[in-house]
């Protein structure tokens, strides 16, 4: 049941991951080109700001409201399952209050420290989302504690397409001053602002599908509270106390990440006019790390999410039950579904930054281009990233969610002093952010794998979890390159070869992890048409 469980639910929140972040992609193209890079340089600082705020407010109470819901409801406590929920919606929804008042307060100072002042603006229009979504991950919380991730998907999903509609609506709305034009003139941030207003409009649409599936669950709900084992009822006071325990360290770890990124925005724009740059050129290099790179790189990234989502809560009960093969197993499986994802997506990224960006952003290409080594770097340190953020969700499974915190700060003393030291080099320049983040994250990877090896006393065969899927993803590169090589002097088409590219990519990477084994057959049965994919292989003979 846990490999069954584990990847059912990994999938389902991949696949509902993927849709938000194709949707992101083409907003971030749409956006791109209403706002220029100009306008991506004043978004940027409004949305990596609005993210640390958020994680404050949003990241550790969900991970904590599905590791003891999952826990109680293990040993059939449903009632105190659901007290764990309500006590911790009140809790978001004063922490969603302090994230808004803060986020607005702040704005203009923050704006004038990074000597970004046109940022103010977008950064305020971010506030109001900051009262919503916390709410709504008190939800998404307790149906994850569940092992149910289907209503988290569908919100994703809905919350994305409000925001991506409503941004870029309010973008050209402003753009265009039919309002607001009186008070700032500068129609690039009042277009900017009109994007950030987006994730307003899209936490309150996916607050809404959370709030129609929790009323329309409600009568199971309350059988099963009626069923519940166990007898006495936990204080209010000790709940909210075992809920902090977990979920400060959870906060601080997760801010963390969001600030790799802020120290990109504090010290890249900076450093690159000490070192030589006018305003201008600086702040298009900035633009095109942020507003070309981040976006791809987010893509693969969901993948970890989703199984990182699925995976907390079943490493939760399997601890509390003491079930060692179960755990064992549960971490096993996650870190091989991530190094299976994550060896394929860098090195596609290697091999096609350049074209892939170029494809995208066709409206851009020359700053396109430029991006790429940056993309190429932000690749590699994918896969370190991805072992990180399910190395994380382990730790926080079995009780030990302090240690990827220290882990990851080191990284992150790391960065800042790669960072600061390289971008300042004209011959790296902006490139010099990518490298100081792979540095942080080769630092958290080392130190989170040694966590939980001692932690968990969890054992892993090298062959399966590294050797197999990189030397797939070598085959697959390989195959990629002259793919693309050959389709563009056939066809003369960046776009055309890319994706014939990526699309060779694919079946080459399928059918190589077939052969070496890397992925079993009952467990392609377990994904998205994998009966389907299985039909095929059988057929061809690929087992």
């Amino acid at each position: 049941m846990t490999e069954k469980s584990l990847i059912k639910g990994a999938a389902v929140l991949a696949a509902a991951g993927i849709i938000v972040k194709v949707i992101g992609a083409v907003f971030r193209i749409v956006v791109a080109g209403i706002i220029t890079d100009t306008g991506m340089a004043y978004y940027s600082p409004a949305y990596n700001l609005y993210a640390v705020l958020l994680v404050v407010s949003t990241s550790g109470i969900p991970i904590a409201i599905s590791r003891m819901v999952s826990e109680r409801y293990a040993i059939g406590r449903y009632d105190e399952a659901d007290r764990v929920f309500h006590i911790s919606r009140y809790l978001m929804i004063g922490l969603g209050l302090a994230g808004a008042l803060v986020l607005f307060i702040i704005a203009k100072p923050f704006a004038a420290a990074i000597d970004l002042e046109g940022s103010a603006m977008a950064m305020q229009a971010m506030a109001p989302a900051l009262l919503l979504v916390p709410i709504m991950s008190s939800y998404r919380g307790y149906f994850q504690g569940q092992q149910l991730m289907g209503p988290t998907a569908l919100s994703q999903v809905v919350e994305q397409i409000f925001r991506v509609g409503f941004g870029i609506l309010l973008a050209l709305l402003l753009m265009q001053g039919t309002f607001m034009a009186s008070v700032y003139t500068d129609p690039l941030q009042r277009g900017a602002a009109g994007v950030c207003f987006g994730a307003s409009t899209g936490a309150a649409g996916g607050l809404a599908v959370m709030l129609i599936i929790y009323l329309r669950s409600r009568s199971r709900i309350r059988r099963q509270v009626a069923e519940s084992k166990g007898e006495g009822r936990e204080p209010a006071g000790a709940i909210l106390k075992a809920m902090l325990a977990i979920a400060v360290p959870i906060t601080i770890g997760a801010t963390l990440m969001p600030l790799v990124n802020l120290v990109d925005a504090t010290v890249v724009n900076r450093r690159l006019l000490e070192s030589g740059f006018d305003a201008a050129t600086a702040k298009a290099l900035y633009g095109q790390l942020t507003g070309f790179c981040e976006p791809i790189i987010a893509l693969p990234q969901v993948l970890m999410s989703a199984i990182v989502i699925s995976i907390v809560p079943m490493v939760a009960a399997a601890n509390k039950l003491k079930d060692t093969e179960k755990l064992h197993e549960t971490i096993s499986l996650g870190l091989r579904m991530a190094t299976i994802l994550a060896f394929p997506c860098a090195a596609g990224l290697l091999i096609l930054a350049k074209p892939a960006l170029m494809m995208i952003f066709f409206t851009q290409k020359e700053a396109a281009a430029n991006a790429a080594p940056s993309l190429q770097v932000l690749g590699l340190s994918f896969i370190l990233l991805a072992l990180i953020t399910i190395m994380t969700g382990i730790l926080q499974g079995v009780g030990r969610q302090v240690w990827p915190v220290i882990n990851l700060f080191l990284g992150l003393l790391v960065k800042v002093v790669v960072t600061w030291t390289l971008v300042a080099l004209p011959a790296v320049n902006v490139v010099g952010a990518p490298l100081g983040t792979m540095a942080a994250y080769i630092v958290a990877m080392t130190l989170d794998l040694i966590c939980v090896l001692r932690f968990t006393g969890a054992r892993f065969r090298f062959s399966q979890l590294v050797v197999k899927p990189m030397i797939s993803s070598v085959v697959m590169g390989v195959v990629v390159f002259a793919t693309y090589k050959g389709a563009f002097m056939l066809l003369g088409s960046n776009t055309l070869a890319t994706l014939l590219a990526i699309a060779v990519g694919v079946v080459v990477y399928g059918v190589m992890i077939i052969k070496t084994r890397t992925i079993l057959r009952e467990e392609m049965l377990e994904i998205a048409a994998g009966r389907k994919l299985v039909a095929v292989a059988d057929r061809l003979k690929l087992w």
